[in-house]
């Protein structure tokens, strides 16, 4: 039986599009690319650094994706930038998390986040949702971002775990890859339904994080 269950946080726990939603028609017609391309540049900035070997915190890292996001788009008033980025510190949690995160709390389960996500973020994010955890870990320790090895291991340092005694839970199907790699059981919450990719396979595939419990 797994010791743990470790969530990533943006997009498995809490909803990335989320902080458009709240503006959607300030933003208008473009929202839905908006939101897709603050996301993705997001993403691939903290891919491009860690492997330059450099390391800016996440936080900056989503204001620089959000002007380039702009940048791209400038039919979106550039006015609301901060009131996207105050939504972006206390992002809607998906309704599966707060119960699947309930019962397993109440099944006794040791449960932590481990994302690439700023302390300070990720204080955020869980307080204005109300989840309850057991540890919320950053990469912000080691300034460096998933999927590099040195990120999973800080689960298993701080709780002093094997891999084989961990569940890791994403919706990302490349951070599944590399939890996998480094041993971890792993779950793809695959909620939108997308194709098969990378390596590894996940030791499950889940629509939502209800089929946590039957792990």
């Amino acid at each position: 039986m797994p010791r743990a269950f470790v969530f990533d946080a943006y997009g498995t726990l809490f909803d990335v599009h989320a902080a458009i939603g709240r503006h959607r028609a300030a933003v208008g017609a473009d929202a839905d690319r908006f939101s897709d391309l603050w996301r993705t540049k997001q993403l691939e900035y903290t891919w491009t650094l860690t492997l330059a070997g450099s390391y800016l915190d996440f936080w900056a890292l989503t204001e620089r994706a959000l002007d380039y996001a702009f940048a791209r788009f400038p039919s979106v008033d550039k006015s609301l930038k901060p009131k996207l980025l105050d939504a972006y510190l206390t992002l809607d949690a998906f309704p599966d998390a707060r119960a699947a995160l309930r019962d397993l709390k109440a099944r006794g389960e040791t449960t932590a986040i481990l994302s690439n996500g700023t302390p300070k973020m990720l204080a955020a994010a869980v307080a204005a949702s109300g989840i309850a955890l057991d540890a919320a870990l950053s990469v912000d320790a080691i300034r460096i971002y998933k999927p590099r090895r040195e990120v999973y291991a800080l689960v298993t340092e701080r709780f002093r775990l094997a891999p084989a005694d961990v569940v890791f839970v994403s919706s990302n199907r490349w951070d599944v890859m590399g939890a996998a790699a480094f041993g971890f059981r792993t779950a793809w919450v695959n909620r939108a339904g997308m194709p098969e990719e990378y390596g590894p396979a996940p030791a499950a595939v889940l629509a939502d994080l209800g089929g946590l419990l039957v792990l």
